[in-house]
């Protein structure tokens, strides 16, 4: 673990990126830690943990906090990119771990800073003295001030990228790689598959809307069901107008297209909207006129 820090010009940069990641990692732990925790209490009743959740998050991340940064001096997501905290106060050349003063106040400043800022409303959230309501004041000032100067360390590690957070910068501790980094062998399958597979997709999106698909499935269907195949019931139910081609159904308002079948009128008229070469699923035969039988269908035919 020992490499040569002498100056800022010979340590081996973190990238902006690395140490970013690292912090989402961190956050993605974190929620994965409460997650699992409160699912052990799915059987008790709603909201047992409501009253003491603060200060059960702030005992979760002390057992972190013992088992990363006080034990490897490097958090979670970054012992995952080959990182870890450097003392940068010491004028040494050789790697110095982080005292034990830096990782006391490490955990004061993380986990004492988010239990006092998850329990400060409530302390101060049903007193209606003026001294809490002024002390509630100059908290929330503070607080505000604080994340004004985050902005600040923010944007001051973007352009220079040594301090991620206030808490490192106020520490004076920094993020440094365990190992030097070797050169990353990069695989373009991944990329190969991902670029075909996309160039595919769109040439579907070009090419569906130009297929009718209609016509295709009704084409298909007289192919499979030819009219020789149907049923004597269903030609004669046809050929006495009792059943429309479509729906299958008593013909509302019936409509021929020019062939021995017959169409509920609402039927014919939307798929012949919908495509201006629909064909008859009984027969193939193409619209030529949309006619309305010139006789009466009664109901009583049905009987």
């Amino acid at each position: 673990m020992a490499s040569s820090i002498g100056n800022e010009k010979s340590v081996n940069p973190v990238l902006r990126i690395s140490q970013l990641d690292a912090l989402e990692l961190n956050k993605a732990l974190e929620q994965l830690v409460w997650s699992q925790f409160t699912s052990c209490f799915h059987g008790f009743k709603p909201g047992v943990l409501a009253h003491f959740e603060p200060e059960v998050k702030a005992f979760l991340w002390l057992i972190l906090w013992r088992f990363t940064i006080y034990s490897k001096n490097a958090t979670v997501g970054q012992a995952i990119l080959n990182i870890q905290y450097k003392n940068n106060l010491s004028q040494t050349e050789k790697y110095q771990p982080l005292s034990k003063h830096q990782k006391l106040w490490y955990l004061i400043f993380t986990v004492g800073g988010r239990w006092l800022e998850e329990r400060c409303y409530d302390l101060f959230s049903n007193r209606q003295l003026q001294s809490f309501c002024k002390i509630k004041r100059y908290i929330n000032f503070g607080a505000g001030l604080l994340k004004l100067c985050e902005l600040l360390n923010f944007l001051i590690f973007l352009q220079k990228g040594t301090f991620a957070t206030l808490t490192e910068r106020i520490l004076g501790i920094r993020s440094v790689f365990c190992k030097p980094q070797s050169v990353r062998q990069v695989g373009f399958e991944y990329m190969n598959r991902e670029l075909l597979w996309h160039g595919f997709a769109e040439f579907l999106i070009y090419l569906l809307p130009l297929i009718n698909v209609q016509k295709l499935k009704l084409k298909i269907s007289s192919w499979c069901l030819p009219i020789a195949g149907l049923s004597n019931s269903e030609n004669a139910l046809a050929a006495h107008c009792k059943e429309c081609s479509l729906c299958g159904e008593w013909p509302t308002m019936p409509h021929t297209i020019g062939c021995s079948h017959v169409f509920c009128y609402y039927c014919i008229k939307s798929n012949y909207l919908f495509d201006m070469y629909f064909t008859c699923p009984k027969c193939g035969s193409e619209v030529h006129s949309l006619q309305p039988l010139k006789y009466k269908i009664e109901m009583t035919e049905l009987h």
